[in-house]
């Protein structure tokens, strides 16, 4: 964003401003533009019963977590009307835009009275909704999603009525629902199409959510969708592709969203082909009197600067202020969105910025990953909890792409910090001197994120040379030897299958042992002791060894279990 910096406040001209749509992009867009302009005439047209209200947190209102209504009103009717001097009126609905007379043609829902409105400049913030797909029975009324609060209210009478529900979907509101739901004590089945859940991260790292699912109880399929909904006498079937049908008491669809660019592309404005309107940086359309902001807009990606869609609140915020700025004149501009976000199941917390590694392929983009697992804070001081950070960079340069991480505290704090230095075009190296909050309750010395950094680092300067737990098979088939300096107890709790064990402690005195022939795989718990073993063997004549990264830690989480030691290794 580009800021206009000055000493004094300049007046602008009155405008009449008509915004399509609240809650995030429309509300914030209607709250700058009575800042900028206290003469304005400023007309917040919203089809639901309220304006303002947290999305976001209506999982956990159906759950109990929250166990008022208002507190999910962020901004209720009445304070826009007396605080802010907005007209706002709700169970409204834009049908149409005429662009050549500059007018907007808008149904009063309740009454079925149709009148038109003229506007100045016009903010399109209609969102997105859930996806409904072609089913038998897709529309029967115990099949439920959820975007506004008269949806929260369904699921919300649903849920205590207790019972049994099947979740389609294992998404951040899949899994969001699956939580709330599992706290009201209702037997939850998940139906996720993928063979993993929360999809945007690498499948590695979000296997520890596949097993807190199936610890509470839930009956996770993976693999598996929808095929029919059918009526029951006193609940729901649910057909699946792998011939089964479920009996519930009602459905969660959670499937993912589409753009509401219906008016826009009736309008004449120009669409993307898979949705989206299409915007410049300074949120404004094709027409140079319309913007468009939230979840129904194309948005370019900071990191592969292709255009994309991302249906998130932060960005639809700031997206909406922009809009107002540029309705004034204002310079400012929307540098776009890496999709920094974060989810929560119980005790555990999964958050991501920037380019996964399945993104990265997907994309043609060369990059580089490590892992590491420290603690979130000192590990002398109580309460320490591992987090596991994946980082991915160009394996050139050291350009930051992307990182996710996964675990309990800490979590957030450290995906923030990489989100700063990603938008920043910043490198591994950067990381390595980040200067972070340390005291022994909050941090370590060596932070996480410096912690990525020094191993990223290393890597791009060819001080440490890795290997990937999805390689190992390939190189243990090729001849590679692999070298475990864990102790002998962890070793004996499993290990990589075919592993030697040699600890750290005794691979000095023991290096004759080793074949210097062949290529060795070092590794340890973490990635740490295999770094150690690396530089050892390194030094001392073996020049085909690499670590691997994240040690055994990542290896079980690429493979979801733990490999027992294959009595032949012993």
């Amino acid at each position: 964003m580009t800021h206009v910096i000055s000493a004094a406040v300049a007046k602008t001209p009155p405008l009449k401003i008509v915004i399509v749509g609240a809650v995030a992009g429309g509300a914030s867009a209607a709250a700058r533009a009575r800042r900028l302009s206290e003469d304005s005439e400023i007309l917040l047209i919203e089809r639901g019963h309220e304006p303002s209200f947290a999305n976001c947190g209506m999982p956990y209102y159906i759950g109990g977590e929250i166990a008022h209504r208002e507190k999910l009103l962020v901004a209720p009717v009445q304070l826009l009307r007396e605080r802010l001097k907005l007209d706002v009126r709700t169970r409204h609905e834009c049908l149409s835009i005429d662009r050549a007379r500059k007018t907007v043609r808008i149904l009063e829902v309740d009454t079925g009275k149709e009148y038109v409105e003229t506007y100045d400049r016009l903010i399109l913030s209609p969102g997105a909704a859930p996806l409904r797909p072609p089913l038998p029975g897709v529309n029967l009324p115990r099949v439920h999603t959820l975007r506004n609060l008269s949806d929260a209210d369904r699921l919300l009478a649903a849920s205590k009525a207790g019972g049994r529900a099947v979740v389609v979907g294992g998404g951040f509101i899949g899994i969001e629902m699956v939580e709330n739901l599992l706290r009201r004590g209702i037997k939850t089945t998940l139906l996720e199409r993928n063979p993993q859940v929360l999809t945007p991260w690498d499948p590695e790292m979000v296997s520890a959510f596949a097993e807190t699912l199936r610890d509470r109880g839930v009956d996770l399929r993976l693999g598996e969708e929808v095929t029919a909904f059918g009526e029951l006498p006193c609940g729901i079937s649910v057909e699946t592709s792998a011939g089964d049908v479920l009996e519930a008491d009602f459905v969660v669809l959670a499937i993912g969203v589409r753009p509401e660019d219906d008016l826009a592309r009736a309008a004449g404005l120009a669409v993307a082909a898979r949705g989206g309107i299409v915007t410049n940086p300074r949120m404004q359309t094709s027409d140079p009197d319309i913007y468009a902001v939230g979840d129904a807009v194309e948005v370019r990606h900071v990191v592969t600067k292709e255009t994309t869609r991302i249906p998130l609140a932060g960005p639809a915020n700031r997206q909406g202020r922009i809009a107002a700025d540029a309705c004034f004149g204002r310079t400012s501009t929307f540098r776009g969105v890496q999709g920094t976000a974060i989810v929560g199941l119980f005790d555990h917390t999964a958050a991501m910025t920037g380019l996964s590694e399945k993104a990265c392929r997907a994309a043609g983009i060369a990059h580089e990953k490590i892992y590491v697992h420290p603690a979130h804070h000192a590990g002398y001081y109580p309460g320490a909890e591992r987090i596991s950070l994946k980082l991915v960079f160009d394996p050139q340069d050291g350009r930051v792409l992307g990182a996710q991480a996964v675990g309990g505290a800490g979590i957030d704090k450290r995906i923030d910090v990489i989100a700063m230095a990603l938008q920043a075009g910043m490198t591994v190296f950067d990381l390595e001197e980040a200067e972070l909050c340390y005291a022994p309750q909050f941090g370590s010395a060596k932070d996480p994120v410096n912690m990525a950094g020094f191993v990223a680092a290393g890597v791009v300067r060819g001080d440490q040379p890795i290997v990937h737990a999805d390689q190992i098979e390939e190189l243990v088939t090729a001849g590679a030897y692999v070298l475990d300096v864990r102790t002998p107890a962890e070793f004996a709790r499993g290990a990589i299958p075919a592993a030697i064990n040699i600890p750290m402690e005794e691979l000095r005195a023991r290096l004759q042992e080793l074949p210097r022939e062949r290529a060795i795989i070092a590794y340890c718990q973490v990635g740490m002791r295999g770094y150690l073993a690396t530089r050892v063997l390194l030094q001392s004549g073996f020049d085909k060894v690499r670590n691997l990264s994240g040690g055994y830690t990542t290896y079980r989480q690429k493979f979801a279990a733990p490999m027992l030691v294959s009595p032949a290794a012993r």
